[in-house]
Order: structure tokens, then C-alpha cells, then sequence
């Protein structure tokens, strides 16, 4: 596993020091559980974006609706 080496706030530093308290075997196992779900957040929060995104452009489109509309024609529903 790679290492890597950071600066941590001391309220933040205390918090990483009582891990045993929340569970986690060892500090890494508890910042590498913050940083997974920090990522998945941030991924879930782009893809959101990414939706809405296509949802305007859809809507604001006659074109891609109707091509779209097209592709459809003879799939099952």
C-alpha cells in the first residue's frame, strides 16, 4: 500500500489519535474510511450535476428529443 504523508489541524489530529473509540483498528483504516467517503460523495455530487445537465439540455432541445424518440421506436417497453 502506498504511504503518504500530511499536516492535520490539532483538533483534527486528536480525532485521528481516538480511533480505537470509533471503531477502526488503526489510524489509517480511519482516514482511508473518510477519504472513501469523501470520494463517493464528490462522485455522486458530479454525477447529479451530470444529470441535471442533460436533463436541461434535453428539455431545451426539440432536436435530441425527437432523435432520442426515434431510437426508441420497436424497443420493448
Amino acid at each position: 500500500m502506498q504511504q503518504a504523508k500530511f499536516s492535520l489541524t490539532p483538533g483534527l489530529s486528536e480525532f485521528v489519535a481516538s480511533y480505537a473509540a470509533y471503531g477502526f483498528k488503526d489510524k489509517s483504516s480511519m482516514v482511508q474510511t473518510a477519504l472513501l467517503k469523501l470520494k463517493e460523495e464528490i462522485e455522486r455530487k458530479e454525477l447529479r450535476e451530470s444529470a441535471e445537465l442533460y436533463a436541461t439540455v434535453y428539455e431545451e432541445e426539440a432536436d435530441l428529443r425527437e432523435l432520442t424518440e426515434s431510437a426508441i421506436q420497436g424497443w420493448p417497453e
